[in-house]
């Protein structure tokens, strides 16, 4: 049976929109991105996955696929920058899928506003983080060593629930040594650097998330950014001397879309 041209028209036409919602309904949300960047200049290289904006409430197959691409990468430890879960109901959740990441593999986590808007038990959450060989930094730092050489993590506490304070943050270690700095909110970044400018912390990345890369967004621009997000949207970005990655996240939130925006889980060689 020929089809005349106005009904082919139709057909093209839904057979379009199902391509198009099966991409920011499915595709880009629960596909994940991975993306990796070396910025190592040393042969013993230091292998980082950084996931942010899980906002997880319950286990999905992509999670477990997230934690299998982790297994296998083995990296040296994990960088989770804030929102991994939105209230206490999600912490079951969490608990599951970390419990899926080998626990040789240490985590360092730091908080961001969902937790703090959420009201998440602070007790509870740390004793997750802890039991998954995590640790929860909240302005505070720690050092990872790997044969020869030691990187100091910085996390700060979150720009919009919390109080970040990047002087107490860094403190602890001489500010010669390289570090890395866990940021959620890229807004307070650009304070970082300014107390940077000070402190002469030699800070080689900022991890950042947030953003949710806009998570809609139309030829590259975002219909919307929540506050705390400032000039930052995703990708690179350098303050000063100082280079920032801020993701586009794992999870979506108030609409459980993507759009020009897909889920992203990242590798840093340092």
């Amino acid at each position: 049976m020929k089809l005349n041209r106005r009904s082919f028209i139709i057909k093209f036409f839904f057979a379009l929109m199902g391509l198009f919602s099966f991409d920011i309904l499915w595709f880009e949300k629960y596909v994940i991105q991975w993306t990796t960047y070396d910025l190592s200049k040393s042969e013993n290289k230091i292998k980082i996955v950084q996931l942010t904006d899980l906002h997880i409430n319950e286990l999905k197959s992509f999670h477990k696929a997230i934690a299998k691409r982790i297994n296998k990468e083995l990296p040296d430890f994990i960088c989770i920058t804030g929102d991994s879960v939105n209230n206490n109901k999600g912490l079951p959740a969490l608990n599951q899928f970390l419990g899926f990441i080998s626990n040789d593999i240490p985590k360092v986590v730091i908080m961001g506003n969902k937790e703090y808007a959420g009201r998440v038990n602070f007790n509870s959450f740390r004793n997750l983080i802890e039991k998954h060989n995590g640790q929860l930094l909240i302005n505070e730092s720690l050092k990872f060593s790997k044969a020869n050489r030691d990187l100091v993590i910085i996390g700060v506490d979150d720009f919009i629930g919390g109080n970040p304070n990047f002087t107490n943050a860094s403190a602890e270690y001489d500010s010669l040594e390289e570090t890395i700095v866990l940021n959620h909110c890229p807004e307070y970044s650009d304070e970082i650097a300014l107390l940077n400018e000070i402190e002469k912390v030699n800070i080689k990345l900022i991890l950042s998330g947030h953003t949710h890369g806009g998570q809609i967004t139309f030829l590259g621009k975002a219909f919307y950014k929540p506050g705390g997000s400032g000039r930052f949207l995703r990708g690179w970005y350098k303050l000063n001397d100082i280079r920032m990655y801020v993701s586009k996240g794992i999870g979506t939130k108030y609409i459980p879309i993507r759009m020009g925006c897909r889920a992203e889980a990242s590798i840093f060689y340092v």
